[in-house]
This record gives C-alpha cells, sequence and structure tokens, in this order.
C-alpha cells in the first residue's frame, strides 16, 4: 500500500481525521506530533488555524513526529496548534469548466469570477506515462515566429526551453506564442506561472483576454509572494490538468511554464528549510530527481501530445549553472536568448547561433529547409569571426567576398526581427505571423544577392521579404 501511495497519492492513510499537535514552528517548515496514527509521505494535512493552513507531509522524523511544508502563510502559528490528518494527497479539480479560468495551485479561483466547475479531483502526484504507451513522432509545431520556425523548429509533443537572463525578453515571446498558437492550433493552451510577478500575471489574464483566446487557455498561479511550498507544487497542480484534458477530452495542449528556474529556486528553499545539506552552488542535492519528477510528465500518448514550452531564466548569464545545464537535458530544443542582440534593438533577441533544435534535420523538414538553416548559420557564423577584424581595421580591409557575406548576415539579422501583436499597444506596428515557406524563401533570396542592392535598415521589423522591397 505505502508504495502506490508514494506513485499516485490516492491510497488512503490509515486514519482519516486523525490529529496531531504542532510541536515547532520554523518558517513554512513545521514539526507536528500524532500519538496514534501517522500519516504516509505526501499526505495532505490541514492546521486548524485562523484561516486553516493546508500542508503537505515531508518527512517522518521518528515513529510519531512528521516534519510537513506549509502550502501558504504560517503566520501567527504557535505550539500546540491541532492538526487534522485528511487521509489524501493535495487534490485539484479537473474538467472542461476550468477553460477561461484563473486559479492558484489547490484549483481555487483568483478571477473573481465564482467557483470553478469540475469533473472530479485529483491527486497532483499522478505516475508518468509508461514507455511502452507513449508516442514518438517527428511532427514540427509552427509557431509563426520566423528565427525559431527557421533554426530551432519545434516538436509536437516535445519540450523547448527560452533561456535567457533578466531582461531579455523570456515573457514577452511566451505570450507571442500563447497569441500565435491558440489561433493557428485547435487546442488547449495551459499557462503555468511558477514566482510570477503580481503585475506579470495580470498583464497576461488581460493580454489573454483580449486576444479572444481565453476561452481555450487555463491558467495556474503560484506566485512571488507566496510560499516556497506553494511555487514548488504549483508546476505537478498544471500537469494534472493538462493530463486531464489530454487523457479524457483527447486534446492536444500546449503548457507553457514560466520560470521554470523558480521551481528550482522553491525546491532550494525547501531543501533549506529542511536542513538538507546543499550541493553545488548552494542547489538541492535532489535537484536532478526533482527536476525529472516534473518533466518526464509531459509527453504524448495516443490520446493526445502535451507540448512545453519553458522560460529557464539563467542566473548571471551563466550557461554552467547546475539549474540550466539539467534543464538542458530535457529538452527537445532550445531557444537562446541574447542581451547583445537585445542592446541592439534586435527583437526578438534569440541569439541565432546557439539556438538548437533536433528536429532541424533533413529528413524531418526537408532538404530545402534544411539547406537554407545551415547556409544562414554559415554566413552568420563567417561573421561572428570577422567581427574583431570589422572593428579594429574597419569593412574595407575584408576581401571583396567577406564584405559581400558580412553585409547579406546583417540583413539577415535585421530580417529575423519581428514585430510582435503583444507589443503593439507599446510600439504601435502591427504584430505578424509568418509562415515557414515565406522565411525560408526570404532567407534564400538575401543569400541569393537578390536584395544586395536594398539598405538592411529596409529588413528591419518586417513579416514577409517583399516588405523590404525589390532591388
Amino acid at each position: 500500500m505505502s508504495e502506490r501511495f508514494h506513485k499516485t497519492g490516492e491510497t488512503k492513510s490509515n486514519e482519516i481525521g486523525a490529529e496531531g499537535r504542532v510541536l515547532s514552528v520554523r518558517g513554512s517548515v513545521i514539526d507536528v506530533l500524532f500519538e496514534e496514527h501517522v500519516p504516509e509521505l505526501q499526505t495532505r494535512l490541514t492546521i486548524l488555524t485562523d484561516p486553516p493552513v493546508p500542508a503537505e507531509v515531508t518527512a517522518h522524523l521518528d515513529n510519531r513526529t512528521v516534519r510537513v511544508l506549509a502550502l501558504t502563510p504560517t503566520r501567527g502559528m504557535k505550539r500546540g496548534t491541532r492538526v487534522e490528518d485528511t487521509g489524501s494527497a493535495l487534490r485539484v479539480p479537473v474538467g472542461p469548466g476550468l477553460k477561461g479560468r484563473a486559479m492558484n495551485l489547490f484549483g481555487e479561483p483568483v478571477d473573481d469570477l465564482g467557483d470553478i466547475s469540475h469533473e472530479e479531483m485529483r491527486s497532483v502526484f499522478q505516475p508518468k506515462i509508461p514507455l511502452s504507451e507513449q508516442e514518438t513522432g517527428q511532427d514540427v509545431l509552427v509557431t509563426g515566429i520566423k528565427a525559431i520556425d527557421l533554426l530551432s523548429p519545434m516538436e509536437r509533443g516535445g519540450k523547448a526551453g527560452l533561456f535567457g537572463g533578466a531582461g531579455v525578453g523570456k515573457t514577452v515571446l511566451i505570450m507571442e506564442m500563447i497569441r500565435n498558437m491558440v489561433k493557428k492550433h485547435e487546442g488547449i493552451s495551459l499557462f503555468c506561472g511558477i514566482g510570477e510577478r503580481c503585475r506579470e500575471a495580470e498583464e497576461l489574464y488581460r493580454e489573454i483576454q483580449e486576444a479572444g483566446v481565453l476561452e481555450n487557455t487555463v491558467m495556474v498561479f503560484g506566485q512571488m509572494n507566496e510560499p516556497p511550498g506553494a511555487r514548488f507544487r504549483v508546476g505537478q497542480t498544471a500537469l494534472t490538468i493538462a493530463e486531464y484534458f489530454r487523457d479524457s477530452q483527447r486534446r492536444d495542449v500546449l503548457l507553457l511554464i514560466d520560470n521554470i528556474f523558480r521551481f528550482v529556486q522553491a525546491g532550494t528553499e525547501v531543501s533549506g528549510l529542511m536542513g538538507k545539506v546543499t550541493s553545488r552552488l548552494g542547489y538541492q542535492p535532489t535537484l536532478g530527481s526533482e527536476l525529472a519528477e516534473l518533466q518526464e510528465r509531459i509527453c504524448n500518448t495516443r490520446s493526445g501530445a502535451i507540448t512545453s514550452i519553458q522560460a529557464v531564466y539563467v542566473p548571471a548569464d551563466d550557461f554552467t549553472d547546475p539549474a540550466v545545464t539539467h534543464t538542458f537535458s530535457h529538452l527537445s530544443s532550445s531557444i537562446v536568448l541574447s542581451r547583445e542582440r537585445a542592446g541592439q534593438g534586435l527583437y526578438p533577441a534569440i541569439d541565432l547561433l546557439k539556438s538548437g533544435s533536433k528536429m532541424l534535420a533533413r529528413h524531418i523538414v526537408g532538404d530545402k529547409h534544411y539547406r537554407v538553416a545551415q547556409e544562414v548559420k554559415e554566413a552568420l557564423a563567417h561573421f561572428e569571426d570577422l567581427k574583431d577584424i570589422i572593428s579594429m581595421l574597419g569593412m574595407e580591409e575584408l576581401s571583396v567576398e567577406d564584405q559581400r557575406v558580412v553585409k547579406r548576415a546583417r540583413k539577415l539579422e535585421r530580417f529575423f526581427t519581428q514585430p510582435f501583436g503583444v507589443t503593439e499597444q507599446f510600439t504601435g506596428t502591427e504584430g505578424k505571423i509568418v509562415d515557414v515557406e515565406d522565411v525560408i524563401s526570404g532567407c534564400e533570396r538575401i543569400l541569393d544577392g537578390e536584395f544586395d542592392e536594398v539598405p538592411e535598415q529596409n529588413f528591419f521589423m518586417i513579416g514577409k521579404i517583399d516588405e523590404a522591397g525589390a532591388s
């Protein structure tokens, strides 16, 4: 019985309603004494303060004492407070009634629209799908964003990472993807905000509402001002809802997580509160297994697919950080955002050389797409190699051929900029969604020299190549 409980959280404890007493309170970590029946790990307890505080059992200290993690603030809690065992793990509502709603990790509404209708309550600790039941395919998910679709195509049912430091445009890019993909693909979008700022959550909700796609979107938030336990568990809540739509409703789900680093950060806080010895750079020793437990539930089945796009904050722009390297290992495509491109005003600030995808293969995207993508990368890499010479000696010292490559590479860099619909109110420029064929054709025409006489500023913030003007 114990083994099954750890996997699914569905099995009941020995004594539902068993009572304990608070022994000590240290921030979000509380020690509770049970005289008779000790609850299982991952059981949800209710600490009977005013208002009641939900908590989760994380460790057994001895045969009568458990250590629990509070999921809401513990201000005012004292020793001796009564604690009730609910007999099951944290459960959340699932059902079609969740569409168009914003909620917290308990499935409680945060959008002032009344109660959420649901079909059933499910444990957030669902087992991952066995390998024999998973489906693997080679379908590309088109986003309408030029740099991604050409150089880092996303996999349907795969995991894509958006890597970047603070202020380079991760959230804006995710918002644009929600807008584009709900318009282009019939499916459910599920946004999971881990450690979101309250301002960002409100702006995103309003943006999705104005775009007219809220009725097919579910939003789950564990915000920055909430305890680490709430931020640590909100990802499981979102995945449980996504699995319902995939398995019961047989729908494709787009799961957007902003920001997966905040999940790791919450785990670090929880680990420190629990008194565990730290690992590299102060991270928790269980970093790899905690991240894998979340990531391995994102997969395809015969009934549908969960495609995940995850923003990954890169601390101090250090891509060797353990949180970043562990996340890399789970992804099928990585989109790296560059502070240098952001500084030049080239948005989206995608690093065209460092970004990549396992889907960019000849047998998946086709011969022409693959060939043009490689030629684009070759031209950009050659330009990168010549930058030092240009800065010291100037363009005039380059050979005629090198000058031609540099000019075309600069035009390619500007062609990969794109006006976004979500920034239209700030820029006054209408957002553009560009088909893959138009991107391939545009890059090919630039590389073939058709636009050699066109000024490079004509390629900045356009959609299709024809907007740059003919030579």
